[in-house]
């Protein structure tokens, strides 16, 4: 199996541009010590590829089952990893994952059993199953979940006034063009949770049933898009809205919003891309 992920153009472009996206995360300052993480769903790069001997590889069970992923191939970043240390060495920090054959379980076909450096996949694994399986059932193109601690956005929602899902996507559509653009779906708010509970995937799954990102209060955001760099774009765009909306208040400044004329202008021009 080693020797066809290195033979695989599609799938090196793929993790290349994920390392490349890691150096990003980790400049922003939105992946301390080991957060972040990220799946791709590379079914499309593999499912041609007949593995013969299951018993070489790690197998563990599910709590839950994903039955519209059954088969279905992913690699993910390896728990405990920094995205620092997977900008330079992809492959010592994710992991590529086949789903048996109702989803309740998976092999990690990138390692061997006895292999010295094994390990195991994100502690977020399930949540990133389950959005990949809405995204299955709904029958959307989107290949890619990521989780990250942009602090911009996570600063938001320390002031009540924008644990509002209304209110939240009014103030990040109302400081820059390309918030509302690229991201017109906006953001779904996800109230405080436990970390990796039940109850924080379900409400993440509700939150991105009608838009691309995710804002969890206190912690972060989940995004999912076509490609790693689309993903990654959708943040970044409304973290720099949050920016210029911080900026406006150190420096004084009551925003001036575009008004609802502009918005309408913006929202037709975003249907052309």
């Amino acid at each position: 199996m080693k020797e066809y992920f290195n033979s695989n153009k599609e799938l090196k472009n793929i993790i290349r541009e994920t390392s490349e996206i890691a150096g990003y995360l980790w400049q922003r300052g939105w992946a301390e010590r080991n957060a972040s993480n990220i799946s791709v769903n590379i079914t499309d790069l593999l499912k041609k590829e007949e593995i013969s001997e299951y018993s070489l590889f790690p197998y563990f069970t599910l709590p839950l089952s994903y039955p519209k992923l059954a088969g279905s191939y992913f690699f993910v970043t390896g728990t405990g990893k920094r995205m620092r240390d997977l900008a330079w060495k992809p492959m010592k920090n994710l992991l590529i994952l086949q789903l048996n054959g109702d989803a309740s379980g998976y092999w990690i076909i990138s390692q061997t059993i006895g292999d010295a450096e094994n390990f195991l996949p994100t502690s977020e694994l399930p949540t990133h199953l389950g959005i990949h399986q809405m995204i299955a059932e709904r029958g959307s193109n989107e290949k890619v979940v990521m989780h990250t601690h942009a602090h911009e956005l996570v600063t938001l929602t320390h002031a009540k006034e924008f644990c509002d899902q209304d209110r939240l996507n009014q103030v990040l559509w109302s400081m820059h063009p390309e918030t509302v653009i690229f991201v017109p779906k906006g953001v779904g708010f996800v109230p405080y949770f436990l970390p990796g509970s039940v109850e924080i995937a379900a409400e993440t799954l509700k939150a991105l049933q009608n838009h691309d990102v995710a804002l969890w209060e206190k912690h972060g955001v989940f995004a999912i898009g076509k490609s790693v760099e689309e993903t990654f774009d959708a943040i970044d765009i409304l973290a720099k809205s949050a920016h210029i909306f911080f900026m406006c208040r150190s420096a004084n400044i009551i925003p001036d919003s575009f008004s609802e004329a502009q918005l309408a202008e913006l929202r037709k021009l975003a249907e052309n891309f």
